[in-house]
This record gives C-alpha cells, sequence and structure tokens, in this order.
C-alpha cells in the first residue's frame, strides 16, 4: 500500500505546494518527470490523456504537452526546462490557454524537488502563477485539484513501476 503525505498551500500570490512521499526510487520518479515515455502515462488531471508529450530536458529545451480531456478537447501545454540537476531538482515553465491571438493566457514556474526519504522519494512542488488573465480563473481555481490528480497518478504510476 502507498504512503502518501500531502501539504497543500495557496496563498494570495497565487501559488501551491504540496509534497508527497512516493514508495519509489527517487532515480525513477525523476525519470518520469523528463521522459516522455513516462510522463505520457500520468500528466495531467484524472481521466486526461496524453496523445503528445514531447520533452527536451536540458536547461532551455523546450516541453510540448497536448491533454485530451474526456470530453475529446485538446489542452495544449508549453513550457521550458530552466535548470535539471539529476535526480534532485527540476525548475520549468509551463505555459497554457491560448487565446485567439496566439497568447498563453497562463504561464506557471514549477519547482520540483525529489529527496531520497527512508528507500522512498519525497516530492515536493512548488507551482507559482506567474502569468495569469481574469478569463482562466476557473482553471487556476482549480489548479491545486489538477496538481494533486496528476500526482496521484505518477503516485500510482511510479509505484507499479
Amino acid at each position: 500500500m502507498a504512503t502518501v503525505k500531502e501539504t497543500i498551500r495557496e496563498s494570495a500570490n497565487r501559488e501551491i505546494l504540496i509534497t508527497r512521499i512516493i514508495d519509489a526510487p527517487r532515480e525513477l520518479v525523476f525519470k518520469a518527470w523528463i521522459d516522455p515515455k513516462h510522463m505520457a502515462h500520468w500528466w495531467g488531471p484524472k481521466d486526461f490523456t496524453n496523445p503528445v508529450c514531447e520533452l527536451d530536458p536540458r536547461p532551455g529545451g523546450a516541453i510540448l504537452i497536448h491533454m485530451r480531456g474526456p470530453d475529446g478537447v485538446l489542452y495544449p501545454t508549453r513550457g521550458l526546462f530552466h535548470e535539471i540537476v539529476e535526480p534532485e531538482r527540476l525548475v520549468l515553465t509551463t505555459s497554457a490557454f491560448e487565446d485567439k491571438e496566439g497568447r498563453d493566457q497562463l504561464e506557471v514556474l514549477n519547482t520540483v524537488t525529489f529527496a531520497e526519504h527512508n528507500g522512498k522519494t519525497k516530492l515536493t512542488l512548488h507551482a507559482v502563477i506567474v502569468r495569469s488573465t481574469p478569463e482562466i480563473q476557473a482553471s487556476i481555481d482549480g489548479m491545486d485539484q489538477g496538481w494533486n490528480q496528476s500526482l496521484d497518478r505518477l503516485t500510482l504510476y511510479a509505484e507499479k513501476a
């Protein structure tokens, strides 16, 4: 049975902090964030799939993920890796919700750390909204739920591997 610990904090600065203990080696959990074959299995909320998952895991490398919701709608996410310290830390920016002019309406700076924890992995995600528009407030309101569902999926995936 999985050991899961969660701490969620939202602030006026529009940030989320989530900590999980995942019963899997940190090298594997880290790899699940930088290998598109792994990430395609867990990225996104419950019942979403990722028909496109392309990662260039190096500083300045691009991220392109097309999440497909249960209703069939595609949600493209783009981003960049800023820092990769294997297997300890990732810093990446993700952008989504393109408007009619092709501008992303949401940009989030994500810092993920991976610590050894009694043979398991202590994963900490710190997501800070850098830029957003009022049109996507409902998505921002659900960001903590979306990240928790993604991390639920990551936990199940990593613990089975």
